[in-house]
């Protein structure tokens, strides 16, 4: 086997595994977001009940905050991931194709370092709670179990921008994210289903004229 070949056949499989992982995220961060928001409703819906009823629920208030924190890093993430975090989108748009990937990179770069210094005292935090035993009032539960999502979640999120600059590299498209290549992407998407439910090219042929 060539040495060509073997290049190749390694970046298949780095493919590949990339692939992977990002489906294993996707999975866990839509589960976490989608259960946690569901949670949270329950929580303080089922709370609002129990009050005018009889008494508040002692530990909804400490679940209510678990929730918020485990929504929000995890959103963090994939916003990242999927370039739906704020960003001065119509300005990119009006530039040429190069000077839009080099500030989408340049961009990038310095989100992903900046959200790697966030995860260092994030888990330095986390760290020293552990060691003073701090725990919740309530529930009595350790705090920093608490807030563990945090790190791991503004580390994620630094892969992901560092992810966008290495596809920015390897793609002459620009690409806003891992997967994400335009702001319009997905309308795109959805109106090429539009034209060819309605006909496709004839349809488009039609309303052309």
């Amino acid at each position: 086997m060539s040495k060509l070949q073997t290049d190749k056949k390694d970046e298949s499989t780095l493919m590949r595994l990339g692939h992977i992982l990002a489906r294993v995220l996707d999975g866990f961060e839509v589960t976490v977001l989608s259960v946690g928001t569901a949670l949270l409703a329950v929580l303080t819906i089922v709370n609002v009940f129990a009050r005018n009823i009889s008494k508040s629920i002692y530990y909804a208030e400490e679940l209510s905050i678990l929730f918020v924190i485990l929504i929000t890093f995890t959103g963090t993430s994939y916003a990242a991931r999927k370039a739906r975090h704020i960003r001065m989108g119509a300005v990119l748009e009006l530039l040429p194709s190069k000077i839009e990937k080099v500030l989408v990179i340049i961009i990038s770069i310095v989100s992903g370092i900046v959200m790697l210094i966030l995860a260092y005292y994030a888990f330095d935090y986390v760290k020293t709670l552990r060691f003073r035993g701090t725990k919740t009032q309530a529930l009595g539960a350790p705090y920093w179990t608490f807030l563990i999502i945090a790190p791991i979640t503004l580390f994620i999120t630094a892969v992901q921008f560092f992810r966008t600059v290495i596809k920015n590299f390897h793609e002459k498209e620009v690409w806003l994210s891992p997967e994400q290549q335009s702001e319009f992407e997905d309308e795109a998407v959805m109106t090429e289903k539009v034209i060819a439910e309605a006909g496709g090219p004839e349809w488009k042929a039609k309303e052309s004229k």
